[in-house]
């Protein structure tokens, strides 16, 4: 048996989403939302306004791209672009963990197009090589929430496509730079890297993305949730503020309050590069242990948001797959029993592991406890197995 380490991470939560709250959160900095009033008040269009037009400065967004306040987190932003979108060319897949797998079943048995499906095993991408992002749409996540895997960058995307890209970067945005440049449609919510509540999503649309809204009309009946034109135009106030339905303005005055924080540490760079420290301090540690290892197979396509990880102990292993996940939730239990980290196990469609939040809400200081928590953990839930 192990010591139990006397040091504790100051702050527990590291959840993949919803993920921590800012350093120095608390309600009473939400002082300020417009309680009891309505969103279409001045104030309330205010406040939405103000939340599209941080967005786009912490996040870097072109001007003449579009930023719009979505219903249903980022599930209902990647749905409003599928729905919205797709059908006007043929249309690339790629998945490569368990979000991606779900958007090729919309689109495959929802909305019944022909697409071509290209998958990898968690922890790998698939071949870009193979996508034909020059003539056709293409739908691909950019980090991999529940495999740890994201992509490297977009070079792969030719600037004079004739097809749109179509990017869910949920656990991306604001960790990860993104070339808009190379995306027409990107998506996220607010609960992932800045930490804020959640049933709110982000939609950011190119040029390209508007002239195929206002050019082309799908098949298929359009939900009302899910309408960004109308007469054959685009429906200018949703990129405005003017949601599509009522907005929680508590949950605004968050996302407002992540944004001002983000730009007090230094806008995007800051972003990234706290990222980069947390996933840095828990990749170190890793690197010099032998018992457990990223899921993500090449040090180039981790995350740098949710690390994902695997028992990798040959005493374990010997025992079977059976009990490398057992001491994987052993672990993952365990912790949070002690207080010391909440939510850690694999998410429920990945391989059995431990995944690790590492965004910018996180300090590298609670990462570095962690570790030792983790270490101690495991040499319990092994003892356990004799």
């Amino acid at each position: 048996m192990t010591t139990k380490p006397a040091t504790r991470p100051a702050r527990p939560e590291f959840s993949s989403g919803p993920c921590a709250k800012r350093p120095g959160w608390s309600l009473e900095g939400l002082a300020d939302t417009p309680f009891g009033r309505s969103h279409r008040a001045k104030v309330g269009k205010d406040k939405l306004k103000l939340a599209i037009d941080l967005t786009r400065e912490v996040l870097e967004v072109p001007a003449d791209y579009r930023i719009g306040i979505v219903p249903a987190s980022d599930t209902g932003a990647v749905e409003m672009a599928l729905w919205s979108l797709l059908g006007a060319r043929p249309v690339d897949m790629l998945a490569w963990e368990s979000f991606g797998e779900g958007w090729v079943t919309d689109v495959v048995k929802q909305l019944k197009l022909d697409a071509r499906i290209f998958n990898a095993p968690y922890g790998e991408l698939p071949d870009f090589a193979q996508v034909d992002v020059a003539n056709r749409d293409v739908v691909f996540t950019w980090n991999g929430t529940t495999s740890g895997v994201r992509v490297a960058n977009a070079d792969w995307i030719p600037a004079d496509r004739q097809g749109l890209t179509i990017c869910d970067a949920t656990s991306a945005a604001f960790a990860q730079r993104l070339d808009f440049s190379k995306l027409d449609v990107v998506t996220f919510s607010w609960q992932k890297v800045l930490g804020g509540e959640g049933a709110h999503g982000m939609l950011i649309l190119s040029p390209r993305a508007v002239e195929r809204l206002e050019s082309y009309t799908p098949a298929w009946p359009m939900p009302k949730i899910f309408r960004m034109t109308s007469k054959g135009k685009i429906s200018e106030g949703i990129f405005k503020g003017e949601t599509i339905n009522t907005p929680s303005m508590l949950c605004v005055e968050d996302y407002i309050d992540a944004l001002q924080w983000a730009k007090a540490v230094g806008g995007l760079d800051g972003l990234v590069g706290r990222a980069d420290a947390n996933a840095k301090t828990l990749n170190d540690w890793i690197d010099s242990r032998d018992w457990i290892a990223n899921l993500a197979v090449k040090p180039e396509t981790r995350s740098n948001t949710s690390v994902c990880l695997v028992i990798s102990d040959a005493d374990v292993l010997a025992k079977g797959a059976e009990a490398g996940a057992a001491v994987a939730k052993g672990i993952a239990s365990r912790l949070e029993a002690e207080g010391v980290a909440y939510d850690i196990g694999s998410y429920r469609d990945a391989p059995p592991g431990l995944r690790i939040w590492c965004g910018a809400t996180v300090e590298a200081a609670d990462v570095a406890a962690l570790t030792q928590w983790l270490d101690w953990a495991f040499a319990e839930e092994k003892a356990k197995l004799g």
